[in-house]
């Protein structure tokens, strides 16, 4: 809700006491417009002794991004604020390069802020932003998560994201510089009507819409969500973790309405493959059919397979093998490993050992052992990690309580 009457930066400063006053420090993500640098103002003013560093990405899409990139460096400094510029190399022409760039951008910031110990970072989306993507989402006919809009705080690409200007519009927040006698870039990407997003904000104009009701519909939706969310939690309430594994109650699970179902069935498929985002719609309907029906099925990694009482969730033995090797740290985004002898690295067990190994002992099933973490070296099989103890450690990246925040992620 934006308070009618009180001053933008303010309300931001509010903001910033509610979504990171208890953190030591905090990253900007600044591309120069003036949304983003009202926030780098009024984030320099809040800080009060706490740790600021701004950062830029830099997506070198036309030219003189790089200038711009160095302008906002310059007024960040000005501000006694640290800046760097992140650059975006793409890698295909192929494919939508909107989310494409978003992406990037979002993973180029989360490495920055884990490399500099930030634990979150603020970016400067405004109610109208909140405005036009509940316009776009329902073109797209979303669902009520899509409706929802922007949250105030959501965790993605391992870090926390904060929308302190939620509740500022656009145009209050470039009065706000101008009376300051602070200047920002005005991006000529906005009007490029090849964007979606352009197109939206023009037809917005045409029809006189005021971003300001559709911005407090789409906060009503959210309000909608978070109960939804807690009803979820609720019949999560019983699920079991264990070795990697999710094990949910089948008949709490097949008593709750489609959308609960919806809502855990994505949290879980989250918390085994560790995936930013949810799986696609046609494929979690067509899962959740298969559940229904008492049949096994895998969805985006994930191997769910109804037995008996429970509805066990694992990782599918097939994306685990197509995970990347590593000698130290996460592999397969599920498990931490330390401690590896020179020449070693982890990689999935597979199949081809299971004959000779007590899998079963372990109360692990055929495909949750062959998707199992194994210490090899070169070819040569070292050990199955949940097997054997050794001079290593393999620990799993996520427990319950991970898996209870995913059930209510926004």
């Amino acid at each position: 809700m934006i308070a009618s009457g009180s001053d933008p930066a303010t309300r931001i400063m509010a903001a910033l006491d509610r979504l990171a006053g208890d953190l030591p420090a905090l990253g900007l993500a600044v591309s120069g417009g003036g949304d983003s640098v009202a926030l780098m103002q009024v984030a320099a003013e809040w800080a009060r002794g706490r740790r600021i560093m701004v950062a830029t990405v830099d997506h070198d899409l036309r030219p003189g991004s790089d200038l711009e990139a160095a302008e906002v460096g310059r007024a960040a400094r000005a501000l006694g604020l640290s800046h760097v510029t992140l650059r975006w190399q793409r890698e295909t022409r192929s494919g939508n390069l909107m989310a494409q760039a978003r992406d990037a951008r979002l993973r180029l910031l989360a490495g920055w802020a884990q490399r500099n110990d930030l634990p979150a970072v603020a970016l400067g989306h405004t109610a109208d932003d909140m405005a036009e993507t509940l316009l776009m989402r329902l073109v797209r006919s979303a669902g009520i998560d899509g409706l929802a809009g922007m949250a105030e705080w959501r965790d993605a690409f391992g870090m926390r994201w904060l929308r302190p200007a939620l509740g500022t519009h656009r145009q209050e927040l470039r009065d706000w510089l101008k009376a300051r006698g602070v200047s920002w870039i005005d991006d000529p990407s906005n009007e490029n009507t090849d964007f979606e997003r352009v197109r939206v904000r023009r037809a917005m104009a045409t029809l006189g819409l005021d971003p300001a009701p559709l911005a407090l519909a789409a906060r009503h939706i959210a309000e909608a969500r978070d109960a939804l969310c807690d009803f979820a939690a609720l019949v999560a309430r019983e699920a079991q973790i264990e070795q990697g594994r999710l094990i949910l109650p089948r008949g709490a699970f097949n008593e709750a309405p489609p959308e609960i179902r919806r809502r855990l069935l994505v949290a879980s498929c989250r918390w085994i493959t560790g995936a930013d985002y949810p799986p696609r719609r046609a494929t979690l309907l067509h899962a959740l059919r298969s559940i229904e029906a008492g049949a096994r099925v895998t969805l985006d990694g994930t191997m769910i397979a109804p037995s008996g009482a429970d509805l066990r969730l694992t990782r599918e033995a097939a994306a685990a093998g197509r995970a990347v090797p590593v000698v130290t740290g996460a592999w397969d985004r599920r498990w931490l490993v330390e401690g590896l002898a020179p020449g070693q690295h982890v990689a999935a067990l597979g199949t081809a050992h299971l004959t000779r190994l007590a899998w079963r002992d372990a109360g692990l099933s055929r495909d949750e052992a062959a998707a199992s973490p194994a210490i090899w070296q070169g070819e040569t099989l070292v050990a199955a990690a949940l097997l054997r103890q050794g001079p290593w450690r393999v620990t799993p990246l996520r427990g319950a309580a991970d898996f209870r925040s995913l059930v209510k992620a926004h």
